[in-house]
């Protein structure tokens, strides 16, 4: 029997997307019709299962973040608790990735790379749901199923008010440097009109 990858992905009970990142990577065999359509087949699901059951430890990767390099001492503490916490599990740490970069900046390099490659690890551990993101934390979960919060805000009105506080943050700094660069090409135009005179 042949089964649709959404179909596939509820008996693996995995996302689709994860089952599409499986056959990419060669983990899971597909064939595509003629209409463009994939199917995964029962023997390969079986064989999967079976494997899954038996799965050699992939190990875990840890992702750790500060806003600035100011907290560049709370970014070597927060990895040291995570590697703790990984360790009281019995989980055996194989990546780790530090980033010094703001919540909001959704082009981070070492998070982007981390998350390509999230089905190489059993989990991807992060101490709060703002430590990996600022916004869209569900769009990530609901594409990568293996990600590891280790404290999850209880009180959402305290996550809203980091939210805003984070957007306001944000802004600020574009208009801060955005005034900067024009002060700066104010400067540059002033100096070349004085060495033409």
């Amino acid at each position: 029997m042949k089964y649709k990858l959404s179909k596939a992905a509820e008996l693996l009970g995995i996302h689709k997307q994860t089952v599409w990142n499986k056959i990419k990577s060669g983990e899971l065999t597909a064939h595509k019709t003629k209409n463009n359509r994939w199917y995964i087949d029962e023997s390969e699901i079986d064989k999967y299962l079976g494997a899954s059951k038996t799965n050699i430890d992939q190990g875990v990767a840890i992702y750790a973040r500060v806003s600035s390099s100011e907290n560049k001492d709370d970014l070597e503490r927060q990895t040291e608790r995570l590697v703790q916490f990984a360790n009281s599990r019995g989980w055996r740490v194989t990546r780790i990735e530090k980033e010094i970069a703001s919540g909001v900046n959704d082009q981070r390099p070492k998070l982007l790379g981390l998350l390509k490659d999230a089905y190489k690890y059993d989990y991807i551990i992060v101490e709060h749901k703002d430590r990996l993101t600022r916004f869209g934390f569900n769009l990530i979960i609901n594409n990568i199923n293996n990600i590891y919060v280790v404290n999850e805000v209880d009180n959402e009105d305290h996550a809203l008010m980091e939210d805003l506080v984070a957007i306001i943050t944000s802004f600020c700094a574009r208009l801060y440097g955005q005034r900067r660069s024009k002060r700066k090409t104010e400067k540059l135009i002033a100096e070349l009109k004085n060495e033409d005179e």
